[in-house]
């Protein structure tokens, strides 16, 4: 005979229903304590990255396939890159985007973590030609993401041909030139104008740039990087200096703006993906490099911001077109101490 036979059926009733009154208090209490999905812990990625870089879309997408927040940040020149990670706690940021000369310098200053490539199942996508370059010639500390250079951008249909910054000191240009806010790319094409390499510091090649962006003064309208394409598009200004993939997407709006390489020389910077030493998300940080280095992606990223992809699949220029912008384009380096003179004269500019 069981225990609860020996009641009768009155007290068999009550002991039933004081019995489901304590499970009913517990199920309760469970569902209550129990954490909420805003409570769960989530995966995250602190991301530093150039304004209008990655669109918005890609990001999404990446944070719906793999369940990770992306905090995404943004800066307009390597400077100011700098001056947020140094000013900024260990581990606020994951993975940041820096240009060659800046990848250099971060890594003298132990500012970067290195980089396990084994990781990244995508690597072989990339086109050898951006790989193991001077700034980390063993990528040790680097993976290509994007290359931008600077360019001649006119409108052809107001001005005669320009194929020079020399051209550009014309009566005609004055308070009608938008140029970029970046201090080695703006300073380089000033010292290339006037005769040096971009990536000088002598006394005497720095007072040459000067004395070159004392006639170009007149013409410069506005210092703009985010987005001088605007200037253009909306014929605020008829010639720029600005990226490549921004004059690209001027050119598609106005269609009498065309496109050129200054005679003089000009710009290659090359964007890499970076871990930023102390950060805590590493593991979501390889998961979103090896995503953006997917050939889909990579097609998406340029779709959108037509610079030069690294990736071998990816739609960009032919081998001849790409050898001859590599051939004659410059890659600003690290110039050590001599930063400060760059940092001097760049006041004057401003």
């Amino acid at each position: 005979m069981s225990e609860l036979s020996r009641f009768s059926k009155p007290a068999k009733a009550s002991l039933l229903v004081v019995f489901l009154l304590v499970l009913a208090v517990s199920l309760i209490a469970l569902v209550k304590n129990r954490p909420s999905r805003e409570d769960s812990p989530k995966l995250t990625l602190n991301v530093l990255n150039w304004t209008s870089y990655i669109p918005d879309e890609i990001i999404a997408d990446f944070e719906s396939e793999y369940g990770i927040k992306v905090n995404y940040g943004t800066y307009s020149s390597n400077e100011e890159l700098l001056a947020k990670v140094n000013s900024s706690a260990l581990g606020t940021y994951d993975l940041i985007f820096p240009s060659d000369y800046m990848v250099d310098l971060m890594i003298s200053r132990d500012l970067l973590a290195p980089l396990d490539l084994s990781r990244l199942q995508n690597l072989d996508n990339l086109n050898p030609k951006f790989l193991a370059q001077e700034y980390d010639e063993d990528n040790t500390y680097s993976v290509p993401f994007l290359l931008a250079t600077s360019v001649i951008i006119y409108d052809e249909s107001k001005l005669a041909p320009i194929r020079s910054y020399k051209d550009l000191l014309r009566p005609e240009l004055e308070n009608n030139l938008v140029i970029l806010d970046d201090q080695r790319i703006t300073l380089g094409a000033m010292l290339q104008a006037s005769g040096s390499s971009m990536n000088a510091t002598s006394s005497a090649a720095l007072s040459g740039a000067l004395n070159f962006y004392e006639k170009l003064r007149p013409s410069i309208k506005a210092f703009d990087s985010d987005s001088p394409k605007t200037f253009l598009i909306t014929g605020e200004t008829d010639a720029g200096i600005i990226w490549n993939a921004e004059a690209t997407l001027a050119a598609a709006e106005r269609d009498s703006l065309k496109i050129v390489y200054p005679a003089e020389g000009f710009a290659l910077s090359m964007d890499n993906y970076c871990l930023v030493k102390g950060g805590k998300n590493t593991d979501a940080a390889y998961l979103f490099i090896d995503y953006l280095l997917r050939d889909d992606v990579s097609q998406a990223i340029v779709d959108e911001y037509p610079y030069i992809s690294p990736n071998l699949s990816v739609a960009s220029l032919p081998d001849s077109e790409l050898d001859e912008i590599l051939s004659r384009g410059t890659y600003v380096k690290n110039v050590g101490a001599d930063i400060k003179k760059l940092d001097k004269l760049w006041a004057k500019f401003k």
